[in-house]
């Protein structure tokens, strides 16, 4: 069950309001916090082929608007044929990512997996021992791929929005509240985490399955995710730029949505997927994780659940997959999804990537701009012919 936060707890939230606090914080991550690159390797950066189409009929500018817009970059059938930088963000600087950096972990875990480094079905104390008796220990790797982790903290009630500002608070100094004295780094947290049912038997979108799974790849491959991410993906991909990740106090990186890339590289990355997981000839991530994004959802967990940022009366008409919202819409589309307005979305069947960066506030109050339908009608307009 989730609580309304009483208003003692409103002193968690402060900055979040503000789109300009927002902005600064999404485009100046290593200025505030220490970070770790993920190298781009020393190949030269693959050229992305441009031919600027004609979207104006579509209402851009009143998406950037709603959704306070810092990028945005489309591409289709493999051409940039869309790349805007309001509020003055510029193509060259990493932009927070925020929680669509879950998905590019999930793509990590599936790719081990696939090369049989990871057990899908061992819990995750069977890799991090520290971790057992807790939420997250006692739970599968497949849970942890798909929310199915029931978790309370210090034994109170679970509020989603809540723990995530606790969370941020345990990454970043600044933002506790006078009188702080709850855990200090990511490995402290994962370790007041508490059982509030079997793992497997519900969704709850909770940062920790995220942390304990980073957790779980370094212990198997004994690499820091930064370089994990830049030995599997980043530097085999033709990125222009160096992206990175915020850390804790003890240099573990925020795995759940602390990483930063420029918004070309990320769609290099929606590009990659779109094809297969393949770079021009190369193959870069197994085919079969590419397409079993959408299609691999396993027996026991379930087919429909909601958007954490949609209304409590929306239906749940998404499904989630090794960390990826699929939208179950007739062309096979699914998005990494960040807070703030940041979106990789891959649509195969309308030949599709799109990025969106934003800083947009996240309240009651203020109305999510409608992204993914602009993302869609921008894909139908193009595959049908439209320049």
């Amino acid at each position: 069950m989730s609580e309304t936060a009483p208003l003692s707890d409103l002193v968690w939230t402060r900055g979040y309001t503000d789109p300009a606090w927002i902005r600064r914080f999404t485009s100046a991550g290593r200025e505030l916090s220490p970070s770790r690159r993920v190298w781009r390797g020393g190949e030269p950066a693959r050229p992305l082929p441009e031919a600027p189409a004609d979207l104006d009929s579509l209402g851009l500018p009143d998406l950037f608007a709603a959704a306070q817009t810092d990028a945005f970059l489309v591409m289709h059938r493999g051409t940039v044929v869309h790349e805007s930088y309001p509020h003055g963000a510029e193509a060259h600087i990493p932009h927070f990512n925020a929680s669509a950096a879950k998905s590019y972990v999930g793509l990590m875990a599936a790719t081990l997996a696939h090369q049989g480094l990871l057990d899908r079905t061992a819990r995750a104390s069977f890799y991090v021992p520290e971790l057992s008796g807790t939420a997250f220990g006692d739970a599968r790797v497949q849970d942890l791929l798909h929310m199915g982790t029931p978790v309370s903290y210090a034994g109170r009630p679970f509020d989603k929005a809540m723990e995530a500002h606790r969370y941020h608070a345990v990454i970043a100094p600044r933002l506790r509240p006078y009188g702080y004295n709850g855990p200090t780094t990511i490995r402290e947290h994962l370790l007041t985490a508490r059982a509030g049912g079997a793992p497997g038997t519900e969704f709850r979108y909770e940062n920790g399955n995220v942390e304990a799974l980073a957790e779980v790849l370094r212990r198997i491959t004994g690499l820091t995710t930064s370089d994990l991410l830049s030995d599997l993906l980043w530097a085999r991909l033709g990125a222009e730029e160096d992206a990175y990740y915020v850390l804790d106090s003890e240099g573990v990186e925020a795995a759940c949505g602390g990483f930063s890339a420029t918004a070309r590289d990320v769609a290099r990355i929606g590009e990659l997927l779109r094809c297969g997981g393949a770079v021009g000839n190369r193959q870069v991530i197994p085919e079969e994780v590419a397409a079993t994004i959408v299609s691999g959802v396993p027996d026991g967990y379930p087919r429909r659940v909601r958007f954490p940022a949609a209304p409590p009366n929306s239906p749940a008409d998404l499904s989630y997959h090794d960390l990826w919202w699929i939208l179950n819409d007739p062309y096979g589309s699914y998005m990494a999804s960040g807070i703030h307005g940041q979106r990789l979305f891959v649509s195969p069947g309308l030949d599709l990537v799109v990025v969106h960066f934003g800083s947009q506030v996240m309240s009651p109050a203020v109305r999510p701009a409608p992204l993914v339908k602009a993302f869609l009608r921008i894909g139908v307009h193009l595959h049908s012919g439209g320049s």
